[in-house]
């Protein structure tokens, strides 16, 4: 069963933050794709199995702070 997640990331604003974000939530385990939207500031995470928090920490890792929506 696939599993589609959102959140909130404030303070993303230019393609470095994409790329941080995307990098650090693409290496949780059961994440098969990152969509960052710097225009909204969400990002969808889809996948199978995805630790919803394992994802939050992955974003503050990349330097963020995630509000799951």
């Amino acid at each position: 069963m696939a599993d589609t997640l959102t959140y909130r990331v404030d303070g993303m604003s230019c393609n470095h933050c994409v790329v941080a974000v995307s990098g650090e939530v693409g290496r949780v385990p059961g994440v098969s794709t990152v969509d960052v939207d710097l225009d909204t500031k969400l990002v969808r995470v889809d996948g199978a199995g995805i630790d919803a928090s394992a994802v939050v920490e992955a974003i503050d890792e990349a330097g963020y702070d995630a509000a799951p929506l």
